[in-house]
């Protein structure tokens, strides 16, 4: 008696599902890379300004540390801190 094969019939559904994928790509799935070329753009622009934000926030919060920490130092000498 022949039976079926179970790795031929999953194999098989595989090729199916790839051929499929392929041909879905080939027709619609060509504006698909447009768009995510457009996310990559947009998440590297927001990248930027986060990290742009974050070194002025930074660079602002090294200047009142120096500032206290000036202050701290002449406390002894000086009151208008």
């Amino acid at each position: 008696m022949n039976r079926p094969n179970p790795l031929a019939k999953a194999t098989t559904a595989v090729a199916g599902l790839v051929r499929r994928r392929i041909a879905w790509a080939r027709t619609e799935g060509r504006s698909m890379g447009a768009s995510a070329v457009e996310w990559v753009i947009i998440s590297a622009i927001v990248a930027a300004l986060v990290a742009g934000i974050g070194v002025a926030i930074s660079k602002a919060l090294n200047e009142k540390t120096d500032k206290v920490n000036t202050c701290i130092q002449n406390s002894s000498t000086t009151t208008d801190c």
